[in-house]
């Protein structure tokens, strides 16, 4: 983990000051407990969960206000300001800031989408299939949130098939035991070293 952390430190600014990376996957892949575990090793670099952006009646339409909330702060090298959604009271809550810290994780499902991919320093997708990644949503967050479940698998259907992350990976991100393995994605943006085992004990390959 902290050669890929030292690999991102390296690159050159996206949004401003800040080096924007995107963290995408199906829902249920880990990216939440990867994007966590990568911020430790930057240094506990902050992370951006996109589910504080969405909302019950918005779990994809929230490109305008993460662009004003954050994006375009960032730009000018300001703080961003936004108001993360509470999923349980349905509404969203005070406002929160978030520095533009050198290296900034953005994590979530359409973290790649086309609409902010100009403004990231890399991508990476946690390589899981989607009936494997929402079978561990499933069964993560159990019967009480089954109807919940059945209406956010349409919907990112229907996300991904007119705005695909996955083509756009510069790095696919496979979990093995404890550890990852970091591939060359789509994207084939990174350089000579097509094949990284990154983790936080032994190495871990398949």
């Amino acid at each position: 983990m902290h050669d890929l952390a030292a690999r991102l430190r390296r690159l050159p600014p996206s949004c401003g000051p800040v080096r924007l990376i995107g963290v995408d996957g199906h829902a249920g892949s880990g990216k939440s407990t990867f994007a966590g575990r990568l911020a430790r090793a930057l240094d506990d670099a902050p992370v951006l969960h996109l589910d504080d952006i969405a909302s019950h009646d918005e779990p994809f339409d929230w490109t305008g206000r993460l662009l004003a909330q954050v994006i375009e702060p960032f730009g000018r090298g300001a703080n961003a300001r936004y108001a993360p959604y509470d999923w349980h009271g349905r509404r969203f809550g005070a406002p929160r800031a978030l520095p533009p810290a050198p290296v900034v994780l953005v994590e979530g499902v359409g973290a790649g989408r086309r609409a902010l991919r100009p403004h990231l320093a890399r991508l990476l997708w946690l390589e899981l299939s989607p009936e494997e990644a929402w079978t561990r949503g499933r069964l993560r967050d159990g019967e009480e949130q089954r109807d919940f479940w059945d209406g956010w698998v349409r919907a990112e259907r229907e996300h991904f098939a007119v705005d695909p992350s996955r083509p756009f990976a510069d790095l696919l991100v496979r979990q093995f035991g404890e550890g990852y393995e970091v591939l060359e994605g789509p994207a084939g943006t990174v350089g000579p070293d097509q094949s990284l085992t990154q983790g936080d004990g032994p190495s871990a390959m398949c």
